[in-house]
């Protein structure tokens, strides 16, 4: 079994191997409340609230500069910026390495002045692997304080993602639960299975939730199994199944329910990010003076305060570098012990159960475009039955499609990327083939550097940029996977 006290294991990130101590701590935690027991709020009177987090993410990169593509040693994106801050925007890196660690000075500064500032973080698992394997160790510490200190962590909860930050609509599914469970395995490895068991929230890479049934069902189901509560999901990634429409009530929670062709449904709470990605949205407190123009709602007969949620990125962008800080302050200075104080989600969700609401109470959701399968097909009909009714809308609309929702809706992930996804298909099909059906241990470095090597592959990046030097980055790491697998690399 793995050591989850070592983030490092024969110089790969501590990814897998101790499945069962995770599985046992997350699943005694489930019954306790991670922030309530901590938190000064009383909904009672409460006129709404505001939620608000930070996404972070750089992919791991070959560094061509010291060898060629074949045999260059993978390091952060962010480190390659640091060492050529000659080139384009890579000046910025320094400010981004800031950005990365900048709450851990935030959070202590506002909480030692008696106020009670709230932020939610989503660091992608590339991400914190490179920061250490850079030597950003300041940086890793200040969140570790902030995360543990009992003086601190009420006021900061980590939304739990895929290790690698792929994008779920086109991830093969078992690779996807693979990147939640190294997600997990890699935060515990840094901040401890205390800090694991307050992560209750997941946040999708792209926010890109699938809408194709089989997929969504996935989905949920594989969140539920690794312990998760709930889900942050965009406003246009969903829709009321009984109109089709977009939710009209977005500050409420709600119920997100994946029905799959053979009639299967998995339910999760779902939280609402409204708009688009727009960094600006966070970084000048839009959440709170939504917030304050807003009054309290109807959920089940009960009066409750709404919950205003956003999330951007949290270093891209001139407003996010320089402006967010002097805001930050200045709403949560202005905010604290208000009738619209900022609160995480996990724990607004807490006290709003403890106050006698139910899941079951909460409206429903489904994914974008559903309503128009539905309409069509008898849950239960079968993946055939499913797989001609796709084919008819998409004949009847070219608009109708099963690549998923995202904010980036104006980007398809999956067309225009055949020669990436194929070498995806090719490692994953070689992992799955010479790993898991012949059942090689989790907690071999073999295991482990295929899985890190794969996961790395199926970062977002090399789709979303699609082009040039990372495509061909892309298809490199997928042929190491390869590669390690037969032994040769």
């Amino acid at each position: 079994m793995a050591d989850l006290s070592r983030d490092l294991i024969d110089g790969l990130p501590n990814i897998a191997g101790a499945e069962p101590e995770i599985e046992r701590a997350i699943a005694e935690s489930q019954d306790t409340p991670a922030f309530r027991t901590e938190s000064p709020i009383d909904l009672a009177g409460l006129q709404a609230g505001f939620a608000q987090a930070l996404h972070m993410h750089q992919p791991l990169v070959p560094a061509v500069d010291r060898s060629d593509l074949r045999h260059a040693p993978l390091i952060s994106n962010l480190q390659w910026m640091m060492e050529h801050q000659d080139i384009g925007d890579n000046h910025n890196a320094p400010v981004f390495r800031w950005c990365y660690k900048r709450m851990g000075e935030f959070i202590p500064q506002l909480a030692d002045e008696g106020h009670e500032p709230r932020i939610m973080l989503d660091y992608s698992g590339t991400l914190l692997f490179g920061l250490r394997d850079m030597g950003a160790d300041d940086v890793l510490e200040a969140l570790k304080t902030i995360t543990s200190d009992p003086r601190y962590r009420r006021h900061v909860e980590w939304l739990g993602g895929a290790w690698g930050h792929p994008v779920a609509p086109s991830t093969p599914v078992q690779d996807f639960a693979l990147h939640v469970r190294a997600w997990q395995h890699y935060f515990a490895s840094l901040f401890g299975l205390d800090a694991l068991k307050r992560v209750r929230g997941f946040s999708p890479a792209e926010m890109a939730l699938p809408n194709h049934p089989d997929v969504a069902y996935e989905f949920v189901r594989t969140l539920k199994e690794h312990g998760y509560q709930w889900v942050l999901v965009q406003e246009h990634s969903v829709e009321e199944p009984e109109t089709g429409n977009h939710p009209s009530r977005p500050h409420v929670p709600h119920r997100l329910v994946c029905t799959n062709s053979r009639g299967e449904q998995a339910v999760i709470t779902a939280v609402i990010k409204t708009q688009g990605s727009d960094t600006k949205l966070v970084a000048q407190g839009q959440p709170y003076y939504e917030a304050k123009s807003v009054g309290p709602a109807d959920l089940a007969g009960r009066t409750v305060p709404p919950l205003v949620t956003q999330i951007a990125d949290g270093e891209n962008g001139g407003v996010m570098m320089n402006e967010f800080p002097e805001k930050y302050f200045e709403v949560m200075r202005e905010a604290s012990h208000s009738a619209t104080p900022p609160m995480n989600v996990s724990e607004y969700l807490e006290h709003l159960f403890a106050a006698g609401v139910r899941e079951a109470d909460l409206p429903a959701l489904q994914p974008v475009m559903q309503k128009r399968i539905w309409d069509r097909l008898e849950p239960g009909a079968g993946p055939d039955a499913l797989k001609e009714v796709i084919d008819t809308l998409q004949r009847e609309d070219d608009r109708f499609h099963m690549e998923g929702g995202s904010w980036t809706n104006d980007l398809s992930w999956v067309r225009g990327y055949g020669d990436m996804l194929s070498a995806m298909d090719r490692a994953s099909s070689a992992f799955h083939e010479r790993v898991t059906r012949q059942g090689m241990p989790t907690d071999e470095t073999r295991y482990r550097n295929a899985l890190f090597h794969l996961m790395t592959a199926e970062t977002s990046c090399y789709r979303y940029w699609g082009q040039d030097r990372w495509a061909d980055y892309g298809k490199e790491i997928c042929r190491r996977v390869e590669a390690i697998l037969e032994h040769d690399y």
